[in-house]
């Protein structure tokens, strides 16, 4: 569904610019960030050791559980090198940066460029797995909590958020009007993000989802700041050349249509929605079976094999 070196590029040309324009990504992290607070309730007691922020961006997420968790192994993974740099920068700018613990330094995250759907992490080393507004590049969510389940230990915990299909639903639609290729990717409902979670063997799951409409004086205007954010389309069916003047002036009428429609603060304006899906679970013990293809998956380590001895 996706070219993800596509959605490599585009990212790594917003990481200089990213923060400009990603006012609605740094209000989902701080509500994503919330449930964290759920681990520092007496009855759960969890310290993480390590943490993995996978698809950290220019890292404040990151950088923010280092300093919440100043003991901990935090590692900021993202597919985008120019993202970690930005990451790095960022951490730098903290009190105490690039000093020793015995002077008064802190801990930065551990950068590391690698892909969502190949995590370079030995089994069970990861404690909290963090991943905010990451897994709507992915197409194959099944195989990548897989892998998740794969990095957690048993008793780990995953917090995700994604955008859902009612995302930029407004601007799909007025492109579907004058173009046939798709300029607006389609993401996951919650259903089957849910339903990936379970296939994956993830206990105790909790999803919710919330809507968020923003206003945009033009078309133009909205695009601009998707290209900012690095959020262009990035299927493999895209039009790999041009829209055009005239193809993009049949979209902006359509668009047109709807200035004005969410009323409030947003009359006047062109609304544009975002859809965004938060989940959290807990790993599984060993054992548990992972559904690939609609079969249970079962992995036992073979010290745990039992043998007759004649």
């Amino acid at each position: 569904m996706f070219d993800h070196r596509q959605v490599r590029r585009a990212f790594s040309r917003s990481a200089d610019h990213y923060d400009e324009a990603a006012a609605l990504q740094r209000e989902v992290a701080s509500r994503l960030m919330e449930s964290l607070d759920y681990l520092s309730d007496p009855a759960v007691a969890m310290t993480p050791g390590c943490v993995l922020d996978v698809g950290c961006g220019p890292g404040h997420a990151a950088i923010a559980m280092q300093a919440r968790w100043p003991k901990a192994r935090v590692v900021a993974l993202d597919l985008a090198a120019p993202m970690l740099q930005a990451t790095r920068g960022n951490a730098a700018t903290r009190p105490g940066a690039g000093r020793p613990r015995w002077l008064g330094g802190r801990a930065a995250p551990l950068p590391v460029c690698a892909d969502a759907r190949a995590l370079p992490l030995a089994d069970a080393s990861v404690d909290l797995l963090f991943s905010n507004l990451c897994l709507q590049w992915v197409e194959d969510l099944p195989a990548v909590f897989a892998g998740f389940r794969r990095v957690l230990r048993p008793g780990g915990r995953l917090l995700v958020s994604t955008f859902g299909p009612d995302t930029l639903h407004e601007m799909r639609s007025a492109f579907a009007e004058a173009d046939a290729a798709p300029h607006v990717s389609l993401f996951p409902s919650i259903a089957q993000f849910g339903d990936a979670l379970v296939a994956a063997g993830f206990r105790d799951p909790v999803l919710d989802r919330d809507l968020f409409v923003h206003g945009h004086g033009t078309l133009g205007g909205l695009m601009r700041e998707l290209r900012t954010l690095g959020a262009t389309n990035a299927s493999v069916e895209r039009r790999r050349s041009l829209t055009g003047r005239a193809r993009f002036a049949r979209a902006a009428d359509a668009y047109e249509a709807l200035r004005g429609a969410a009323g409030g603060p947003l009359a006047g304006l062109l609304p544009a929605t975002w859809e965004v899906i938060y989940a959290q679970a807990w790993a599984p013990p060993p054992g548990t079976p992972i559904k690939l293809d609609g079969i249970d998956e079962v992995h036992l380590p073979a010290h745990g094999i039992p043998v007759r001895r004649r």
